[in-house]
């Protein structure tokens, strides 16, 4: 479980380590260029861990940009004569040429400090708000946050390292791509570009909350985010907190621990998970900790990038995008969402598959060459006038199997369609009377399972249930399924999804799953890269969408209410964006449940004031019905 944990935080985290083409030798950074390390003091005198890696023909006549990412998972290796494998966000760019800059957050590994989950920004009033942009300012003059942290390490950079052209970018995936978004606030005026790719927004819809339902397939993952180190170290001071209980069935691990509290065996001293059972509701403590409101003024270019199936941060990137379009009018703000999970455009695997499907060939790698390349070498290279020739948001078509470009997303010409769920199972264009509806009876001692992959429940991310087949839960009694006919035509589903639910319960409280899947035909063939010989593509009830809101929560996340038994209500909650093609035969089905284990925790089905401090005895069986005129509502492109 340690090492496990380890290399996936390493691998999908940091952002410096990922596959090599076979022409690139190991000693590539070694070769060309110059490692230092410094500690770069911060306004209020905190000083952070930063390398930087300066092309060795640099010169007075030969400058190059500045491109730097700060993460909280370590800019490892330490030590002005190791080097990794390699630098930048992808090879191309490594290849092309910039100062790499590498920072280690306040409180993690070399950095001073103290170590803060979403770092709160500080909307500073006018006096205050100068310091961020007067680097000179006293220390006292103005309170540090993401923003202040970037823009005091920009101001060193610049007047320290030699031979940097005055441009000055920054990326960042996850955890990393918060601290891009932060940034960008308040920026420095030599920030030029952006790029935060599967970005951190706001801990109560991204990663460990979804709707206000608790992301329990995160679990373990606690060590890493809440436990402080005495002072700086080289060393993963959190390791020894993480679990070695041999754990090879996290389903089943996590079924036998019980409600939640009993976490407090193992987690009595974790901040984090203390945080995190304290603030159940979405209070002070979460929204400060939301990013998005602080995206306003923001002057420079923004290529914000996503994955379809990113099982940690669709919410993210989809939420970036859309406020800062909002807020900036008439900045270069673009989006790119392509056919991958968390992370996984920043390393080429050939074939690019996500759980069973398969998408094409090469597909991170012509990102990086013709997206990600384009848009860094534009602003911080080239004319920097916004005419890099990319589209304003670069989509890929997860049915279609091909990238599409819009003049804005979601596209003008996308029209609504809605589907009704039928108690016949249909799936239908004509909403019902609210007289008929179709129930089942929800245990949480019994609850749905999110995924028949066992391997993928132990990890850091639960990669591959975003596309997993789902004909499993279609045959559990407590799964509800609507489908439509066999389709005559492509139907391209391309924009925003809206459940709106009329439901009822006989208990006070539930959690709602809606899922969007493509059901292929019987007589769809195996590709060539089945990952999984047991699986056939014939009937395969593909995921393409799904999101979870925790009932309590339906009209506000900050003052929860439960339901009152036996009452028609209103149930409305938003899905995640999509761009999918449901082919000519396809099917379009709708599953609703009401579990789904372990990715979210179990609902006792009573209200309780705080589910985290529930008892055993809590935890009750109940019926829940979905009306006929519960319609999910999708926007369609022609």
């Amino acid at each position: 479980m340690k090492n496990r944990l380890l290399t996936l935080i390493s691998i999908f985290f940091s952002g410096i380590v990922s596959a090599q083409p076979a022409n690139i030798a190991t000693d590539y950074v070694r070769q060309h260029f110059q490692k230092s390390e410094y500690l770069i003091p911060m306004r209020d005198g905190t000083k952070l861990h930063t390398a930087v890696y300066v092309p060795k023909d640099a010169s007075e006549t030969l400058k190059y940009p500045i491109l730097m990412q700060r993460t909280c998972y370590s800019v490892a290796p330490y030590g002005a004569d190791q080097y990794p494998a390699k630098l930048g966000p992808s090879t191309t760019l490594m290849q092309d040429g910039y100062i790499f800059v590498y920072q280690d957050v306040r409180g993690r590994y070399l950095s001073e400090g103290v170590w803060t989950n979403m770092t709160p920004n500080l909307p500073d009033p006018a006096p205050v708000a100068a310091s961020k942009k007067k680097s000179k300012t006293a220390p006292a003059a103005g309170s540090p946050d993401e923003s202040s942290d970037t823009y005091d390490t920009i101001e060193w950079l610049l007047k320290n390292i030699k031979y940097n052209n005055g441009r000055v970018g920054q990326w960042g995936i996850s955890y990393p791509g918060f601290y891009t978004v932060a940034g960008a606030v308040d920026a420095h005026p030599a920030l030029k570009a952006s790029s935060p790719q599967a970005p951190v927004s706001d801990f109560f819809f991204d990663d460990f909350h979804h709707n206000g339902a608790f992301i329990q397939a995160y679990i373990f993952t606690y060590p890493v985010f809440g436990i402080q180190h005495p002072k700086p170290t080289t060393e993963n001071w959190f390791m020894p907190a993480m679990f070695n209980d041999n754990i090879r069935d996290g389903y089943q691990w996590q079924y036998d621990l019980g409600p939640l509290k009993n976490m407090d065996k193992y987690y009595k001293d974790n901040f984090y998970w203390q945080e995190t059972v304290n603030h159940p509701n979405y209070d002070e403590f979460w929204q400060k900790r939301n990013i998005l409101p602080h995206l306003k003024n923001v002057k420079h270019a923004v290529m914000t990038v996503g994955g379809w199936f990113d099982a940690e941060d669709l919410y993210g990137p989809l939420n970036v995008y859309k406020t800062l379009e909002k807020n900036n009018a008439g900045i270069y703000n673009t989006l790119v969402m392509g056919p991958f999970g968390h992370g996984r455009w920043s390393a080429e695997t050939g074939h690019t598959l996500h759980s069973n499907v398969y998408f094409g060939d090469s597909i991170a790698t012509f990102y990086q060459r013709n997206i990600e390349a384009k848009f860094f070498n534009h602003f911080l290279k080239g004319a920097g006038d916004g005419k890099t020739g990319l589209p304003e948001a670069y989509l890929f078509d997860t049915g279609q199997k091909t990238w599409k470009t819009f003049t804005k997303w979601p596209a003008a010409e996308a029209q609504k369609l809605t589907f009704s769920l039928s108690p016949s199972g249909q799936l239908s264009p004509q909403t019902g009377d609210g007289q008929g509806f179709s129930e089942f009876i929800s245990d949480p001692k019994k609850p749905v399972p999110y995924t028949e992959d066992i391997t993928t429940t132990t990890g850091f991310t639960p990669f591959n249930y975003m596309s997993e087949d789902q004909r499993f839960a279609a045959k559990r009694p407590d799964v509800l399924v609507f489908q439509t006919e066999p389709l005559p035509d492509d139907l391209t589903l391309g924009g925003e999804i809206m459940a709106k639910l009329k439901v009822s319960t006989s208990g006070t409280d539930a959690d709602w799953v809606v899922k969007l899947i493509d059901v292929y035909p019987p007589d769809e063939p195996n590709h060539p890269y089945m990952p999984n010989k047991n699986v056939m593509l014939a009937n395969y009830q593909q995921m393409v969408r799904s999101e979870v809101l925790r009932g309590r929560f339906r009209n506000s996340f900050e003052k929860p209410e439960p339901f009152k038994s036996g009452e028609i209500t209103d149930v409305s909650f938003r899905l995640q964006d999509v761009l999918h093609t449901f082919k000519k035969g396809h099917r379009v089905m709708i599953q609703v449940q009401s579990t789904w284990f372990p990715l979210i925790d179990r609902n006792p089905q009573k209200y309780v004031e705080n589910i985290f401090k529930a008892n055993a005895e809590d935890f009750q069986k109940a019926t829940h019905r979905v009306y006929n005129n519960s319609v999910i509502e999708v926007q369609v492109l022609k």
